[in-house]
């Protein structure tokens, strides 16, 4: 006779097998829940941006002048010797007027051929261009720090040879005085208007969190363009300075407080 087997009863143990699946899928869940859950996005702080511009005005108290020396003859070295006779004497009333050798630099020297150039014979040919002489030019950039001997200086120099010019720049030395008055009205400007689009909103304005700067220098303005020769010129020709206007932009963040 075999031995008693033990009798399994699928009823008896379905309760106990589903009592653990739920427990396992109960811990299964609690483990992959927190890990698929979102979390809230931080919200970013409520701010107003503002825009101003300021400037400040100053004389200025230098010039920088170009101006040359043009002189044409048959040979190159006569051209030469010609120019460099006159801007000689040129360099050397600079000097007299106390401009300093330092404050004195050529800024551009050229030998040009001059050509004649002939016009189409009967057959439609043209003869190829003729040398006719030789033009040298000679120019100086000069700055001048005595911005009231500029008229003077400008006499004597044209009546010493030269012949041809371009322009005069009025700058100053240092600006920094100017630059910070115009950043400090910016800066003012732009509170203000902070100050009066928050208030019309109805909210209230808060800490500064950024500031931006942009600053701008005067563009050189030409006053003065020589047309020279000899019999234009005065004993004191006329030029006005004006003033340099410098402006300075700020871009300002403000916080925004409700």
């Amino acid at each position: 006779m075999h031995p008693s087997l033990p009798v399994f009863h699928p009823t008896s143990a379905l309760p106990s097998l589903l009592s653990r699946l739920s427990l396992g899928g109960l811990l299964v869940l609690a483990a992959v829940a927190p890990a698929t859950a979102q979390e809230p996005s931080p919200q970013r702080e409520p701010v107003i941006r503002v825009s101003a511009q300021g400037e400040a005005s100053i004389a200025p108290d230098i010039a920088i002048v170009n101006f040359s020396v043009v002189r044409n003859s048959d040979t190159a070295q006569v051209a030469m010797d010609q120019n460099s006779q006159a801007m000689n004497a040129v360099m050397a009333a600079l000097k007299s007027q106390g401009v300093e050798p330092k404050d004195i630099q050529t800024a551009n020297f050229s030998i040009q051929p001059q050509y004649r150039h002939s016009q189409p014979k009967e057959d439609g040919t043209i003869d190829p261009p003729e040398v006719v002489g030789y033009e040298v030019t000679n120019t100086l950039m000069v700055k001048i720090l005595d911005v009231a001997k500029v008229g003077t200086i400008l006499d004597r120099v044209v009546k010493l040879g030269v012949n041809q010019g371009g322009q005069i720049s009025f700058t100053n030395d240092d600006p920094e005085e100017a630059l910070t008055q115009a950043r400090k009205q910016a800066v003012e400007r732009a509170v203000a208007k902070a100050r009066v689009l928050t208030e019309a909103a109805g909210v209230r304005l808060g800490r500064v969190i950024e500031i931006g700067e942009q600053a701008q220098a005067p563009k050189p303005q030409p006053m003065y363009r020589m047309a020279m020769a000899k019999e234009a010129a005065s004993d004191a020709v006329p030029v006005a300075a004006g003033e340099n206007t410098y402006t300075v932009r700020v871009d300002l963040t403000f916080a925004l407080e409700q």
